[in-house]
């Protein structure tokens, strides 16, 4: 797994473009909520331009950020989630109807959706990536948000 040889937050903060007039929507996935709460994180993004609204489960992700981008005047909008694999197959429906999803939105709207759903085995390697020994993905949604809203710029 690439993870294990690398902190996926260890930026060099240098080539991260400006964040202080981007504004941002962020939907965040109620359900492992002591997961999803950790990767609410602020990077150089002024308070008053984050729109934060949460959904109750990592599916409904989708639907949110297209709300999300159709109601707040957005540069860029971040979906945040945690699905652990359990004894059925619906960690799968779940990760791929999110996953279409988002790549969906990307290609109808004009603004980058950025995925931040964490995707994994167990709760444990969900804490290590939420400000856990690999960094926090939260974080990286939120840099890949200030470059993609550059890149798009």
């Amino acid at each position: 797994m690439a993870t294990a040889y690398q902190n996926l937050s260890e930026y060099d903060f240098n080539s991260v473009p400006d964040g202080s007039e981007v504004t941002v929507g962020i939907v965040v996935a109620e359900w492992n909520k002591h997961i999803t709460e950790k990767l609410l994180e602020e990077h150089g993004v002024k308070a008053e331009n984050i729109f934060v609204k949460r959904v109750p489960g990592s599916f409904e992700l989708t639907f949110g950020a297209k709300k999300m981008a159709e109601t707040k005047e957005v540069d860029a909008v971040i979906v945040l989630g945690c699905v652990v694999r359990g004894d059925t197959p619906h960690f799968d429906y779940v990760c791929s109807g999110v996953t279409q999803g988002i790549t969906e939105l990307n290609l109808m709207y004009d603004i980058p959706f950025i995925f931040g759903l964490l995707t994994t085995d167990t709760m444990q390697q969900s804490e290590d990536r939420a400000g856990g020994k690999y960094g926090n993905k939260g974080d990286e949604a939120a840099v890949t948000a200030l470059k993609m809203v550059n890149f798009s710029a």
